[in-house]
């Protein structure tokens, strides 16, 4: 018999120095997911700096400029397994000048790690990623609190520590949230519990990440499949794109937005094969009954929630580029398969949005868009903004 393992994706964040490098360079290593050419090199690196024992930072800061400098800049992806669960890790920076490559990192994460050095305890970059977190809707946080060898693994620095997190969380809306003492440099509930905290009854890290449900709420989510090819086979029309929630069957009553037009689903492909149903996070094509006007960036859904069909958007906003973003500012709007023209109406307080600043935006679009609320729909009810000189990234908005 055949067991299936499911897959947890998960990211990292922490303040400059909590040692969240280590803490993923450990968790590597203690699972047996370093290869043995890769721990040689780090153990040779670690001996020309003076270092007795292997800097495993150095397994997780790749770029040539993060090894030099000692930081991490880019968002690493680590693809890891144990026998219990498959891991995607994306491991972002901590540095206040980088938050929207967490913001990357952490939009698709099903768990995040906030990391905090026991020393210092919360700090104004711990409460940034722990908005950010708030802001992205990730359904599940780690307070992970590092480097409690270097406090005598004192219960008292620990309790302290998640009183205050848990103050500011519940500003947030972060509630439920786990809370583990580790010790990256040593090893301390990291994959293996540790024997210097009796205190302490919860599971170590991994053992956490192992066993902590991972939902699929794409797939229980209203169906929503954005169109992002029409196929045309001699008089049929097969419409083709990712189911990116819910589910759909042959015989379903379907609604194209933004038309209104209905019809009925005649046939489902997968893979070249006819299917009765599809589940997000499929790829398919559909045949509907009769000729119906659809094209690329028309959302066909079904069921009784159907998402809000509007030109007027007021949003989350986490702006990405170096250039800013101002009132008044023509801009092109990515939705799913769909881009639209639209104009930046009000940043609700600032005079501009630049790099990594997180706040509030209004727009209005040339065309309705079939839009849900991100608390309830992440892929649909995010979008990009679009510099439409050159189409580079400007930021990314979360539909409240």
């Amino acid at each position: 018999m055949t067991t299936t393992i499911d897959t947890l994706r998960f990211a990292t964040a922490g303040s400059v120095d909590d040692g969240k490098s280590t803490l993923v360079g450990r968790l590597l290593h203690d699972s047996k997911s370093v290869l043995a050419d890769q721990l040689e090199a780090v153990e040779r690196a670690s001996r020309s700096r003076g270092q007795d024992v292997p800097d495993l930072a150095l397994l997780t800061d790749g770029l040539r400029a993060e090894r030099e400098q000692g930081i991490t800049i880019d968002v690493a992806y680590r693809y890891f397994a144990t026998p219990r669960r498959r891991f995607i890790l994306a491991d972002t920076p901590g540095h206040v000048q980088y938050t929207r490559n967490m913001v990357t990192g952490a939009s698709t994460a099903e768990l995040a790690i906030i990391l905090v050095d026991a020393r210092h305890g919360v700090v104004e970059q711990t409460r940034r990623h722990a908005a950010v977190a708030a802001l992205l809707r990730v359904p599940r946080v780690v307070l992970a609190v590092n480097k409690m060898d270097l406090v005598g693994y004192e219960e008292q620095h620990f309790i302290r520590i998640v009183e205050d997190f848990t103050r500011h969380a519940d500003q947030l809306g972060l509630s439920g949230f786990t809370s583990i003492p580790v010790s990256a440099l040593a090893g301390d509930n990291v994959v293996d519990r540790s024997t210097h905290m009796d205190w302490y009854e919860g599971p170590a890290l991994l053992e956490h990440l192992e066993t902590v449900p991972v939902a699929n709420a794409a797939a229980e989510a209203p169906p929503r499949f954005p169109v992002q090819y029409v196929i045309r086979h001699h008089e049929t029309r097969h419409y083709a794109g990712q189911l990116l929630s819910g589910s759909l069957r042959v015989g379903d009553r379907v609604t194209i937005h933004p038309s209104g037009e209905t019809s009925e689903i005649t046939g489902i492909s997968l893979l070249g094969k006819e299917r009765r149903t599809a589940c997000a996070p499929q790829s398919i094509s559909l045949r509907l009954a009769g000729q119906r006007d659809v094209s690329r960036g028309d959302m066909i859904i079904t069921g009784p929630d159907a998402p809000t069909l509007t030109q007027d958007i007021t949003a989350s906003a986490c702006h990405l580029a170096d250039r800013p973003l101002r009132t008044g500012d023509r801009v092109l709007l990515k939705h799913t398969t769909r881009t639209v023209k639209a104009i930046v109406k009000d940043l609700h307080g600032p005079s501009q949005l630049i790099a990594n600043d997180l706040g509030r935006i209004t727009l209005r679009t040339t065309e309705p868009l079939a839009l849900d609320d991100y608390t309830a729909n992440r892929r649909t009810g995010a979008f990009i903004l679009l510099d439409p000189a050159d189409g580079a990234t400007l930021t990314a908005g979360m539909v409240t």
